[in-house]
Protein backbone atom coordinates (compact mmCIF):
# COMPACT_ATOMS: atom_id res chain seq x y z
CA UNK A 1 0.00 0.00 0.00
CA UNK A 2 1.16 3.59 -0.58
CA UNK A 3 0.35 6.35 1.19
CA UNK A 4 0.88 10.15 1.57
CA UNK A 5 -0.06 13.03 3.50
CA UNK A 6 0.72 16.60 4.62
CA UNK A 7 2.02 17.42 8.18
CA UNK A 8 -1.00 17.63 9.80
CA UNK A 9 -3.37 14.82 7.42
CA UNK A 10 -3.53 11.69 8.53
CA UNK A 11 -1.47 8.67 7.52
CA UNK A 12 -1.40 4.99 6.76
CA UNK A 13 -4.03 4.79 9.73
CA UNK A 14 -4.06 1.22 10.09
CA UNK A 15 -0.47 1.39 10.99
CA UNK A 16 0.07 4.67 12.93
CA UNK A 17 -2.76 3.51 15.47
CA UNK A 18 -2.36 0.06 15.90
CA UNK A 19 -4.32 -1.82 18.88
CA UNK A 20 -4.57 -4.99 20.21
CA UNK A 21 -3.47 -8.25 18.59
CA UNK A 22 -5.52 -10.04 16.53
CA UNK A 23 -5.64 -13.21 18.39
CA UNK A 24 -6.08 -11.64 21.93
CA UNK A 25 -8.65 -9.11 20.70
CA UNK A 26 -10.76 -11.95 19.32
CA UNK A 27 -10.48 -14.11 22.43
CA UNK A 28 -11.36 -11.44 24.49
CA UNK A 29 -14.36 -9.92 22.27
CA UNK A 30 -15.77 -13.66 22.08
CA UNK A 31 -15.53 -13.81 25.89
CA UNK A 32 -17.66 -10.96 25.98
CA UNK A 33 -20.35 -11.80 23.56
CA UNK A 34 -20.72 -15.28 25.40
CA UNK A 35 -21.25 -13.45 28.64
CA UNK A 36 -23.87 -11.25 27.34
CA UNK A 37 -25.46 -14.29 26.44
CA UNK A 38 -25.63 -15.35 30.09
CA UNK A 39 -23.54 -17.66 29.30
CA UNK A 40 -20.37 -19.44 31.56
CA UNK A 41 -16.74 -19.07 30.07
CA UNK A 42 -13.49 -20.09 31.43
CA UNK A 43 -10.80 -18.29 30.61
CA UNK A 44 -7.21 -20.55 30.18
CA UNK A 45 -3.88 -18.66 30.45
CA UNK A 46 -0.44 -20.24 29.28
CA UNK A 47 1.93 -19.33 32.69
CA UNK A 48 5.19 -21.58 31.89
CA UNK A 49 6.39 -23.76 29.35
CA UNK A 50 9.53 -26.16 29.28
CA UNK A 51 11.46 -27.70 26.61
CA UNK A 52 9.59 -27.35 23.21
CA UNK A 53 6.09 -25.50 23.44
CA UNK A 54 3.81 -24.54 20.60
CA UNK A 55 2.64 -21.39 21.88
CA UNK A 56 4.19 -19.05 24.00
CA UNK A 57 4.02 -17.74 28.05
CA UNK A 58 0.40 -15.39 27.98
CA UNK A 59 -1.50 -17.50 25.39
CA UNK A 60 -5.27 -17.33 25.80
CA UNK A 61 -8.10 -19.24 25.56
CA UNK A 62 -11.57 -18.96 26.15
CA UNK A 63 -14.10 -22.47 26.46
CA UNK A 64 -18.00 -22.92 27.21
CA UNK A 65 -19.25 -26.25 28.47
CA UNK A 66 -21.02 -26.98 25.07
CA UNK A 67 -17.63 -27.55 23.63
CA UNK A 68 -17.27 -23.98 22.34
CA UNK A 69 -13.81 -22.87 22.63
CA UNK A 70 -11.72 -19.65 20.87
CA UNK A 71 -8.23 -19.24 21.17
CA UNK A 72 -5.17 -21.52 21.50
CA UNK A 73 -2.98 -23.15 24.65
CA UNK A 74 -1.04 -25.84 22.73
CA UNK A 75 -1.96 -26.29 18.86
CA UNK A 76 -2.54 -29.61 19.71
CA UNK A 77 -4.97 -32.20 21.53
CA UNK A 78 -4.61 -30.19 24.51
CA UNK A 79 -8.02 -27.60 23.80
CA UNK A 80 -9.73 -30.95 23.60
CA UNK A 81 -8.76 -32.53 26.77
CA UNK A 82 -9.54 -29.15 28.52
CA UNK A 83 -13.03 -28.63 27.21
CA UNK A 84 -13.89 -32.35 27.81
CA UNK A 85 -12.90 -32.12 31.95
CA UNK A 86 -14.76 -28.71 31.54
CA UNK A 87 -18.06 -29.80 30.22
CA UNK A 88 -17.79 -32.09 33.26
CA UNK A 89 -17.81 -30.13 35.69
CA UNK A 90 -14.04 -30.50 36.65
CA UNK A 91 -12.20 -26.72 36.42
CA UNK A 92 -15.41 -24.75 37.56
CA UNK A 93 -14.60 -24.42 40.87
CA UNK A 94 -15.20 -20.97 42.45
CA UNK A 95 -10.77 -19.92 42.69
CA UNK A 96 -8.28 -20.37 39.62
CA UNK A 97 -7.26 -23.76 38.73
CA UNK A 98 -3.45 -24.91 37.25
CA UNK A 99 -2.72 -27.62 35.18
CA UNK A 100 0.01 -29.36 33.57
CA UNK A 101 0.18 -31.07 30.63
CA UNK A 102 3.24 -33.04 29.37
CA UNK A 103 4.91 -34.20 32.57
CA UNK A 104 5.89 -37.50 31.07
CA UNK A 105 6.57 -38.76 27.68
CA UNK A 106 3.23 -40.49 27.54
CA UNK A 107 1.17 -37.43 27.92
CA UNK A 108 3.52 -35.19 25.50
CA UNK A 109 2.50 -38.09 22.94
CA UNK A 110 -1.30 -37.95 24.06
CA UNK A 111 -2.18 -34.61 24.18
CA UNK A 112 0.34 -33.68 20.89
CA UNK A 113 2.94 -31.69 22.56
CA UNK A 114 6.41 -31.70 20.96
CA UNK A 115 9.48 -33.57 22.81
CA UNK A 116 9.76 -32.55 26.03
CA UNK A 117 7.55 -30.18 25.64
CA UNK A 118 5.13 -28.99 29.00
CA UNK A 119 2.80 -26.39 29.90
CA UNK A 120 1.42 -25.00 32.28
CA UNK A 121 -2.38 -23.43 32.41
CA UNK A 122 -4.00 -21.55 34.90
CA UNK A 123 -8.18 -21.89 34.18
CA UNK A 124 -10.21 -18.95 35.75
CA UNK A 125 -14.31 -18.80 35.51
CA UNK A 126 -14.95 -15.19 33.58
CA UNK A 127 -17.75 -13.51 36.10
CA UNK A 128 -18.28 -9.96 34.31
CA UNK A 129 -18.28 -8.45 30.44
CA UNK A 130 -18.08 -4.84 32.33
CA UNK A 131 -14.50 -5.38 33.23
CA UNK A 132 -13.37 -6.87 29.97
CA UNK A 133 -14.95 -3.86 28.00
CA UNK A 134 -13.11 -1.53 29.83
CA UNK A 135 -9.53 -3.48 28.97
CA UNK A 136 -10.44 -3.83 25.50
CA UNK A 137 -11.78 0.20 25.36
CA UNK A 138 -8.02 1.49 27.31
CA UNK A 139 -6.47 -0.96 24.88
CA UNK A 140 -8.11 0.53 21.94
CA UNK A 141 -7.26 3.91 22.67
CA UNK A 142 -3.71 2.99 22.79
CA UNK A 143 -2.93 2.46 26.78
CA UNK A 144 -1.22 -0.55 27.92
CA UNK A 145 -2.91 -2.44 30.45
CA UNK A 146 -2.28 -4.92 33.37
CA UNK A 147 -4.65 -7.50 33.72
CA UNK A 148 -3.91 -9.12 37.43
CA UNK A 149 -5.54 -12.12 38.82
CA UNK A 150 -5.16 -12.90 42.06
CA UNK A 151 -4.73 -16.87 42.10
CA UNK A 152 -5.66 -17.11 45.91
CA UNK A 153 -9.23 -15.61 45.76
CA UNK A 154 -9.58 -14.88 41.77
CA UNK A 155 -9.77 -11.43 42.05
CA UNK A 156 -9.12 -9.51 39.06
CA UNK A 157 -7.80 -6.08 39.01
CA UNK A 158 -6.16 -3.63 36.19
CA UNK A 159 -3.34 -1.29 36.77
CA UNK A 160 -0.58 0.49 34.74
CA UNK A 161 2.31 -1.85 33.50
CA UNK A 162 5.59 -1.42 35.68
CA UNK A 163 7.36 -4.78 34.55
CA UNK A 164 7.42 -7.32 31.84
CA UNK A 165 4.65 -8.47 29.34
CA UNK A 166 3.77 -11.20 31.80
CA UNK A 167 4.55 -12.51 34.59
CA UNK A 168 3.54 -15.52 36.64
CA UNK A 169 4.33 -16.23 40.28
CA UNK A 170 2.75 -18.22 43.43
CA UNK A 171 0.43 -15.40 44.16
CA UNK A 172 -0.56 -13.98 40.83
CA UNK A 173 -1.01 -14.17 36.66
CA UNK A 174 -0.16 -10.34 35.64
CA UNK A 175 -0.90 -10.16 31.83
CA UNK A 176 0.00 -6.96 29.83
CA UNK A 177 -2.42 -6.10 27.18
CA UNK A 178 -1.54 -3.37 24.67
CA UNK A 179 -1.22 -2.06 21.34
CA UNK A 180 0.47 -4.22 18.67
CA UNK A 181 3.67 -4.22 17.75
CA UNK A 182 4.81 -1.64 15.12
CA UNK A 183 8.17 -0.93 13.23
CA UNK A 184 8.60 2.19 10.84
CA UNK A 185 10.99 1.82 8.87
CA UNK A 186 13.21 4.74 7.43
CA UNK A 187 13.84 3.74 4.14
CA UNK A 188 12.91 2.08 0.82
CA UNK A 189 15.97 -0.02 0.54
CA UNK A 190 16.90 -3.76 0.10
CA UNK A 191 17.81 -3.80 3.92
CA UNK A 192 14.32 -2.22 4.68
CA UNK A 193 12.58 -5.57 2.46
CA UNK A 194 14.91 -7.75 4.47
CA UNK A 195 14.39 -6.35 7.94
CA UNK A 196 10.26 -6.24 7.33
CA UNK A 197 10.09 -9.49 6.44
CA UNK A 198 11.71 -10.97 9.83
CA UNK A 199 9.47 -8.33 11.17
CA UNK A 200 6.68 -9.59 9.60
CA UNK A 201 7.02 -12.98 10.78
CA UNK A 202 7.71 -11.92 14.35
CA UNK A 203 4.38 -10.36 14.48
CA UNK A 204 5.17 -6.58 13.53
CA UNK A 205 2.81 -4.48 11.85
CA UNK A 206 5.56 -2.70 9.29
CA UNK A 207 5.46 0.67 7.40
CA UNK A 208 8.33 1.92 5.25
CA UNK A 209 8.51 5.67 4.94
CA UNK A 210 10.67 7.47 2.14
CA UNK A 211 10.30 10.54 0.44
CA UNK A 212 12.81 9.65 -2.26
CA UNK A 213 11.36 9.03 -6.01
CA UNK A 214 13.53 6.15 -6.37
CA UNK A 215 11.12 4.15 -3.43
CA UNK A 216 7.93 4.60 -5.45
CA UNK A 217 9.25 1.16 -6.63
CA UNK A 218 8.44 0.06 -3.25
CA UNK A 219 5.77 -2.85 -3.70
CA UNK A 220 5.66 -5.58 -0.34
CA UNK A 221 2.72 -7.24 0.25
CA UNK A 222 1.85 -6.73 4.02
CA UNK A 223 3.86 -3.34 4.19
CA UNK A 224 2.92 0.36 4.06
CA UNK A 225 4.97 2.92 1.94
CA UNK A 226 4.49 6.50 3.16
CA UNK A 227 6.39 9.19 1.29
CA UNK A 228 6.35 12.09 4.14
CA UNK A 229 9.50 13.49 4.95
CA UNK A 230 10.88 11.10 7.92
CA UNK A 231 10.91 14.33 10.75
CA UNK A 232 6.89 14.24 10.01
CA UNK A 233 6.34 10.55 9.48
CA UNK A 234 7.33 9.99 13.52
CA UNK A 235 5.54 12.99 14.63
CA UNK A 236 2.27 11.22 13.16
CA UNK A 237 3.49 7.76 15.09
CA UNK A 238 1.25 6.67 17.01
CA UNK A 239 3.86 6.27 20.15
CA UNK A 240 3.71 3.57 22.94
CA UNK A 241 5.99 1.35 24.60
CA UNK A 242 5.53 -1.11 21.45
CA UNK A 243 6.54 1.14 18.62
CA UNK A 244 10.13 0.92 17.19
CA UNK A 245 11.91 3.15 14.64
CA UNK A 246 15.11 1.93 12.61
CA UNK A 247 16.32 4.35 10.36
CA UNK A 248 18.01 2.63 7.37
CA UNK A 249 19.01 4.98 4.68
CA UNK A 250 22.33 5.92 5.33
CA UNK A 251 21.85 9.52 4.22
CA UNK A 252 22.02 11.90 7.23
CA UNK A 253 19.21 13.58 5.57
CA UNK A 254 16.93 11.63 5.99
CA UNK A 255 18.12 9.37 9.08
CA UNK A 256 19.07 12.52 11.50
CA UNK A 257 15.77 14.13 10.88
CA UNK A 258 14.00 10.96 12.67
CA UNK A 259 16.46 10.49 14.99
CA UNK A 260 16.27 13.81 15.95
CA UNK A 261 12.40 13.43 17.02
CA UNK A 262 12.29 9.77 17.49
CA UNK A 263 14.92 10.19 20.95
CA UNK A 264 11.78 12.56 22.23
CA UNK A 265 9.60 10.17 22.32
CA UNK A 266 8.58 6.91 24.71
CA UNK A 267 10.01 4.38 22.25
CA UNK A 268 10.59 1.11 23.39
CA UNK A 269 13.65 0.78 20.28
CA UNK A 270 15.10 3.97 18.38
CA UNK A 271 17.95 2.09 16.27
CA UNK A 272 20.61 3.26 12.98
CA UNK A 273 22.25 1.97 10.44
CA UNK A 274 26.17 2.98 10.13
CA UNK A 275 29.73 1.79 11.42
CA UNK A 276 31.50 2.59 14.51
CA UNK A 277 32.49 5.73 12.93
CA UNK A 278 29.50 6.65 11.53
CA UNK A 279 27.70 6.32 14.36
CA UNK A 280 29.82 8.46 16.35
CA UNK A 281 29.69 11.30 13.89
CA UNK A 282 26.32 10.78 13.93
CA UNK A 283 25.98 11.57 17.86
CA UNK A 284 28.08 14.51 17.37
CA UNK A 285 25.48 15.99 14.38
CA UNK A 286 22.49 14.97 17.07
CA UNK A 287 23.87 17.09 19.80
CA UNK A 288 24.44 19.95 17.48
CA UNK A 289 20.44 19.73 16.80
CA UNK A 290 19.38 19.49 20.23
CA UNK A 291 19.31 16.19 21.16
CA UNK A 292 19.87 16.06 24.86
CA UNK A 293 22.85 13.08 26.09
CA UNK A 294 20.40 11.42 27.70
CA UNK A 295 18.02 11.07 25.13
CA UNK A 296 21.13 10.15 22.74
CA UNK A 297 21.44 7.36 25.41
CA UNK A 298 18.87 5.77 24.24
CA UNK A 299 19.87 5.12 20.73
CA UNK A 300 21.34 1.92 19.26
CA UNK A 301 23.51 2.44 16.87
CA UNK A 302 25.15 0.50 15.26
CA UNK A 303 22.27 -0.89 15.62
CA UNK A 304 21.74 -4.87 15.80
CA UNK A 305 24.03 -7.49 17.62
CA UNK A 306 28.18 -8.16 16.53
CA UNK A 307 27.22 -11.26 14.63
CA UNK A 308 29.55 -10.69 11.82
CA UNK A 309 26.52 -9.87 9.54
CA UNK A 310 27.75 -8.06 6.05
CA UNK A 311 25.16 -8.65 3.57
CA UNK A 312 21.50 -7.28 3.91
CA UNK A 313 19.64 -10.39 5.48
CA UNK A 314 22.57 -10.92 7.57
CA UNK A 315 22.58 -7.34 8.99
CA UNK A 316 18.60 -8.18 9.00
CA UNK A 317 18.63 -11.05 11.24
CA UNK A 318 21.44 -8.90 13.28
CA UNK A 319 18.80 -6.00 13.86
CA UNK A 320 15.75 -8.05 14.75
CA UNK A 321 17.60 -10.63 16.72
CA UNK A 322 18.77 -7.73 19.45
CA UNK A 323 14.87 -6.25 19.37
CA UNK A 324 14.43 -9.70 20.27
CA UNK A 325 16.82 -10.12 22.96
CA UNK A 326 15.39 -6.83 24.41
CA UNK A 327 11.47 -7.12 24.12
CA UNK A 328 12.85 -10.93 25.96
CA UNK A 329 14.63 -8.60 28.77
CA UNK A 330 17.52 -11.03 27.98
CA UNK A 331 20.97 -9.25 28.71
CA UNK A 332 23.37 -10.08 26.14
Amino acid sequence: MNCSGSETGPVCPDFLHMSLSDTDREVLQEAIRCLDLGLEVALVTVVKTWGSSPRPKGSLLIMRKDGHFQGSVSGGCVETDLVQRYGRGELSGPFPTLINYGVNREDAVRFGLPCGGRLELVVEILQSAAQLRILLDKVEAGEQVARRLCLHTGEISLHRPTAAEFHYSDNEVVKVFGPGWQLLLIGAGQLSQYTAAIAIMLGYEVCVCDPRDEADEWDMAGVSLIKLMPDDAVNQLSVHGRSLLLALTHDPKLDDMALMNALSLDLFYVGALGSHRSSEQRRERLLQLGVTPEQLQRLHAPVGLPIGSHTPPEIAVAIMAQITALRNSVVL
